[in-house]
């Protein structure tokens, strides 16, 4: 049986075609996959993605069990900060990959991906049995809404007196925005434009949605679904957990090596990471472009000279480039910037060329 959002009323309302993700009943698009896309790349677009988890840590050992689990290193963080990191295993795979929040003087949140919170909570807290941190899973209670696009600061200053435009990326401000006391506005996103990630109570999340409709309807914001929000991470390059990382990659393959703090002192997975970093790689995640007509899919086998190196992680069609893209893990050797590869569609060999990310420069 799956979950629903606080907001699962107001996109049937809307007309959403809603689908089942990670758990949750969660709108895949409004009107088109490709128009949505668009919207966010010239305008803004305001998401649901109020699935995804949030555990507070706090009090005086709140520091060192997030420096236990993740791997980037959080000291570095000052109240208002936030980073990109990742939940390594003891094997050196990914349990998850996470954004900590310092939100203020031993107080952080960690935000999951949705179809991983019972696994992410009962890992960290796995790890707190010996730390004795305080660790609170509030994702039941909160709502979260994505507004993204060149003119998301625009539509959003209208709700509020703060200055907006202060605000750097992974930046976050607690306090009450347009009326909703404790919420916390972020600029985390996974889109590639500015992104303000708008995180309230449930109570507060109807109005919070209605409100940020009217005050963008003058900048061409609409609402936006799963399946726009994919195709504008693959644009960047960015990762989605369970396709392009799992518990079996590493992050050194997966190319996050820069959220991966070796330096910073032993923590989970330290030991099985340091290990592959000095044995060398044996494969890594590319980007490709296709150079022929064809949509790269998950899945997808990927040859050089006639023989299976690899298979597509993450595939589309680009919206903004009208040329199949898509990720794969290739052996080291064949994972060079510039090599012709094959994209296996329909059995068929079709030429793609191994790219630097991001695929739209932004």
């Amino acid at each position: 049986m799956s979950k629903q959002t606080v907001l699962y009323p107001t996109h049937q309302a809307l007309g959403a075609k809603l689908i089942p993700f990670a758990g949750y009943d969660m709108p895949v698009r409004y009107t088109g996959d490709k128009k949505e896309h668009m919207i966010v790349r010239e305008a803004a677009g305001i998401f649901d993605v109020s699935h995804m988890g949030e555990f507070i840590v706090r009090g005086p050992k709140a520091l060192e069990l997030i420096q236990q689990v993740t791997s980037n290193d959080a000291s570095k963080l000052v109240p208002g900060k936030a980073q990109y990191s990742c939940l390594p295993n003891h094997e050196g795979g990914i349990v998850d990959d996470v954004i900590v929040y310092h939100i203020q003087e031993d107080q952080y949140m960690i935000v999951v991906n949705a179809a991983n919170i019972e696994k992410d909570w009962n890992w960290i807290s796995e790890t707190n049995a010996k730390i004795g941190a305080e660790l609170i899973d509030i994702s039941e209670e909160t709502s979260l809404l994505a507004v993204s696009g060149p003119k998301a600061e625009a539509v959003l200053q209208k709700l509020t007196d703060w200055d907006l435009s202060e605000m750097g990326t992974y930046n976050c401000i607690k306090g009450t925005f347009n009326g909703a006391e404790k919420s916390l506005i972020a600029t985390t996103g996974y889109t590639g434009e500015r992104t303000f990630e708008v995180f309230v109570y449930n109570e507060h999340a109807k109005r919070m949605w209605d409100d940020i409709l009217e005050a963008g309807k003058e900048f061409g914001l609409e609402p936006c679904g799963l399946g726009a929000r994919d195709t504008l991470r693959l644009e960047m390059g960015y990762m989605l957990y369970g396709n392009d990382i799992n518990d079996t990659t590493s992050p050194l393959e997966a190319g996050l090596g820069w959220i991966t703090k070796l330096k910073k002192g032993p923590f989970n997975g330290s030991e099985a990471i340091s290990k592959l970093k000095a044995e060398g790689l044996k494969r890594k995640l590319v980007a490709f472009k296709m150079s022929e007509r064809g949509i790269p899919r998950a899945g997808y086998e990927v040859a050089v000279d006639g023989e299976v190196v690899g298979k597509v992680t993450s595939g589309t069609m680009s919206p903004m480039l009208g040329e199949g893209i898509g990720l794969a893990y290739l052996p080291v050797d064949k994972a060079v910037v510039g090599n012709s590869v094959d994209v296996l569609i329909r059995n068929k060999p079709v030429k793609a060329e191994i790219v630097k990310p991001p695929f739209v420069k932004k």
